[in-house]
């Protein structure tokens, strides 16, 4: 006869190897070879966001640089460039501990906003570009948000949090400069 304790060590072995076979954790997130969690598909999504959201912010914040009229607006890009390259640090630092990769490079989306105001210049780029701000701003923010509260990892779910005050800053400038770009 089994010894129940035994029994019960048997099948908690069996359900480990199980779902290592499958390429998860008991939590259901990914597993890279080596064994080691990862992150949930929901989390992976939000990094995956995030990373590219941050990416196009940077680059924005170049092409108001070079194309902006408003010293208030060449300012608000210069800080989307070194605000949002230290956040886009700190996530792929996350991201490679957890075993994500973060994109590099722009998707089509976030290309075709990047060129579609590339074609503007002074008055017209500082409002298109504002208006962009805010609008990416208030969506960063729902996401960031959600992201602090339903995140599967604890360490992204920091991050996360940690990172919405800084969002709500360039909320809270981008909505003062969009006026007065349109002259409110």
């Amino acid at each position: 006869m089994v010894k129940p304790v035994l029994l019960t060590t048997m099948l908690a072995a069996f359900l480990s190897a199980a779902t290592a076979a499958q390429g998860q954790d008991a939590t259901g997130g990914q597993t890279t070879q080596a064994g080691k969690a990862t992150l949930s598909k929901a989390d992976r999504e939000f990094v995956e966001e995030a990373a590219l959201g941050g990416l196009v912010e940077v680059r924005l914040g170049q092409l108001a640089q070079q194309r902006a009229a408003s010293p208030d607006v060449k300012s608000f890009g210069q800080r989307m460039i070194d605000d949002h390259s230290a956040v886009n640090k700190r996530l792929a630092e996350l991201a490679q501990r957890k075993g994500v990769l973060v994109p590099k490079e722009l998707d089509q989306k976030h290309r075709e906003k990047v060129d579609e105001l590339s074609k503007k210049a002074g008055a017209d780029f500082d409002r298109a570009y504002m208006s962009a701000m805010v609008d990416d701003h208030e969506h960063d923010i729902k996401a960031f948000e959600k992201a602090s509260k339903e995140a599967k990892d604890a360490d992204l779910k920091s991050f996360a949090a940690g990172t919405l005050p800084k969002l709500r800053e360039h909320l809270a400038q981008a909505r003062q400069i969009h006026d007065k770009a349109k002259g409110k």
